[in-house]
C-alpha cells in the first residue's frame, strides 16, 4: 500500500467499494512510489461520463527538475468500466452520498486505487467507534497477560 486515507473508515460508514485505475505524469508515479501525497480530503466527481479525483495532493518527486506549470493538486482522471461510472454517479447524486478513495496501491507495475461509496457518520457514531475500539483493545490486553 503506498498511501492509505486513515480517517475515511472512521468518518464515514463504507457501503461499497471500487477499484480504479488512475491517470498520473511520470513524476507523480515515482513520487507516489515513494510514498509521497494526501488523499485525506479528496472525493471524487463524475463529469461528462468521466470520472476525477478532486482534492488529492501529489508534490513533485524532483522539484528542481520539473516544469514550473504543474500543479500538484490538479484533478486527476479515473478509468473506471461504463456500469461503474453509471453506479457512481447515481449514488453521487442520492442525499448523504458521497465517493471517496480509501488507498492507493499497487499491482502489478500499475498504480490502483480503491474507491468506496461512503456516508457521513454523525458524532455518536463515532463515539460508538472510539469505545468499540477501546474495549477491543482492553480485550485483547487481558487475553496476552493471561
Amino acid at each position: 500500500m503506498l498511501i492509505a486515507n486513515k480517517k475515511a473508515k472512521f468518518n464515514y460508514e463504507i457501503l461499497e467499494t471500487f477499484e480504479a485505475g488512475i491517470e498520473l505524469l511520470g513524476s507523480e508515479v515515482k513520487a507516489l512510489k515513494a510514498k509521497h501525497g494526501n488523499i485525506d480530503s479528496a472525493y471524487v466527481i463524475v463529469r461528462g461520463g468521466e470520472a476525477f479525483l478532486v482534492g488529492s495532493e501529489v508534490p513533485l518527486y524532483q522539484p528542481k527538475n520539473t516544469s514550473e506549470s504543474y500543479n500538484k493538486d490538479r484533478n486527476r482522471k479515473l478509468l473506471l468500466t461504463k456500469k461503474e461510472l453509471e453506479r457512481i454517479s447515481n449514488e453521487e447524486e442520492k442525499k448523504g452520498l458521497t465517493v471517496v478513495p480509501l488507498s492507493l496501491y499497487n499491482k502489478g507495475r500499475h498504480i490502483k486505487i480503491e474507491l468506496a461509496i461512503v456516508k457521513g457518520k454523525k458524532k455518536f457514531d463515532k463515539r460508538q467507534t472510539l469505545k468499540k475500539r477501546e474495549t477491543d483493545r482492553e480485550i485483547r490486553r487481558t487475553l496476552k497477560n493471561q
